[in-house]
């Protein structure tokens, strides 16, 4: 079924065409008839070193655009000043870049316009004071507000995975406490209750790493990466239930009954199924990479 659903999806466009799926620095808008997305490389670019201004100019159904004239300014938001102006250029296709070295710290406008008819080649429009003005230029024009910071990269990925590894740190504390209190009381011996443990801690760190990878195939094909969070997010949400329906067990265990036996297979069976269904997902997403190798842009 997993397979079945990728397959549906293939036929679907792209949505960005960038080698990596920014979430800083990036922005899309529309540009006349076309729809534009701008992203910097380094994403958390500082100043006085080498960014690339990347650029994919697609049509309303998300495809390429071919043989466009575009032209680049970069002004700085302070200011107003224009510091930078890449001449009218014909693209051979609509995903290309420039280069800057962004002077300083701060906040800067990058204007991407981009000709309605055949434009004068390697020349450059005058400066503006309405930046998205179009006046004595037979264009399109939009504006992507972008951020130089020093260290901001640093700063947030510490956090993000402070975020995500403070929270298992403490739950794979509490599991690994409960474990070595449970050896030594000599409740635990049999590989059985081990390899619970290691099922739980795998289908989490498991989640995690699908979720840590989805950005980089989401430039490729955006269903794609909304597969392997949903695959993620089920293995971590497994992995939890799979952990809370051990521990439950454990005080059932001290006073078992009938009833109770049969309730706790009831709700192990549904959480197992729960877990195929995730792992279904996960080998049709592995069989759909076999068959369909990246890219998985649209031609």
């Amino acid at each position: 079924m997993a397979i079945s659903l990728l397959l549906v999806v293939a036929s679907a466009p792209a949505y960005g065409h960038f080698e990596h799926f920014t979430h800083y620095n990036n922005r899309g808008d529309w540009i006349g008839p076309y729809y534009a997305f701008e992203a910097l490389e380094p994403e958390y670019a500082g100043p006085a070193e080498p960014v690339a201004i990347m650029f994919s100019v697609q049509d309303q159904d998300g495809h390429d655009t071919y043989n466009i004239d575009a032209m680049v300014e970069v002004y700085s938001a302070e200011s107003g000043e224009r510091l930078k102006a890449f001449p009218w250029t014909r693209e051979d296709i609509g995903d290309f870049k420039v280069f800057y070295n962004f002077p300083k710290v701060g906040n800067y406008q990058i204007v991407l316009s981009v000709a309605k008819d055949a434009a004068n080649l390697n020349s450059i429009d005058p400066p503006r004071t309405t930046m998205s003005g179009s006046t004595g230029c037979n264009c399109y024009r939009t504006i992507f507000n972008v951020s130089i910071t020093n260290g901001f990269g640093t700063i947030w990925t510490a956090t993000m995975l402070a975020a995500v590894v403070g929270p298992l740190a403490v739950f794979g504390g509490v599991l690994a406490w409960n474990y070595s209190s449970r050896r030594k009381n000599g409740a635990v011996g049999s590989r059985v209750e081990t390899a619970r443990y290691v099922i739980m801690l795998a289908a989490i760190a498991g989640g995690l790493v699908h979720l840590a990878v989805y950005s980089e195939h989401a430039s490729l094909r955006i269903e794609y990466s909304i597969f392997l969070i949903t695959a993620g997010g089920m293995q971590i949400v497994y992995g939890v239930v799979y952990t809370l329906l051990a521990l439950t067990g454990e005080i059932k265990g001290r006073e078992f009954s009938v009833q109770v036996a049969r309730r706790y297979y009831r709700e192990s069976v549904k959480v197992n199924i729960f877990g195929l269904i995730g792992t279904g997902i996960l080998l049709g997403l592995y069989a759909y990479a076999i068959i369909f190798p990246p890219p998985l842009s649209p031609n």
